[in-house]
């Protein structure tokens, strides 16, 4: 529980009666990239369904966490548990891939995503992962900032010519 002001949240793993709150903030981050790549992401639309999210949390491969206040959905972390197990170039290291943090767009701004990494941290760590890994699309630099502020580092681009 994280007390803030007059604020009581709490981050925890995600629950199947946390999906449509979940839809939402997917929605606004689908949006969010759509309003920068048009010609690469459709609007509105959700990267999952109902039915695929509850797959997801089901799942301890892919961990969700959600930061919560008075029940509603302020913030998600996606999370993939990543191992290239006897790769020829690739060490076993594990690796947990952030696929995707999202703070509500009226919530932004509060310090929710980074209580959200924070978490994301303190687990992996207790985990036993190597390192943490994420994308973040370069139409966004409020979040290429956000992600350098928390002490991530580029690992690798990703670069593209439009034919």
């Amino acid at each position: 529980m994280i007390k803030r002001k007059d604020r009581i949240m709490l981050i925890r793993k995600a629950i199947s009666t946390d999906i449509p709150g979940i839809l939402n903030l997917l929605l606004q981050v689908d949006m969010v990239h759509h309003n920068g790549r048009p010609d690469l992401f459709k609007g509105p639309a959700t990267k999952y369904n109902a039915e695929e999210l509850r797959e997801i949390i089901n799942n301890p491969q892919t961990p969700v966490f959600v930061c919560v206040e008075q029940e509603e959905i302020l913030g998600h972390a996606f999370c993939i548990h990543k191992q290239a197990v006897g790769d020829s170039v690739l060490t076993d290291i594990k690796t947990l891939y952030i696929d995707d943090i999202c703070v509500d767009e009226n919530n932004r701004g509060k310090h929710i995503g980074k209580l959200l990494y924070e978490h994301v941290l303190e687990y992996a760590k207790k985990s036993g992962f190597y390192n943490i890994t994420l994308n973040v699309w370069t139409c966004n630099p409020g979040a290429m900032k956000f992600y350098e502020s928390l002490g991530l580092k580029p690992q690798k681009i990703c670069m593209e010519m439009i034919l």
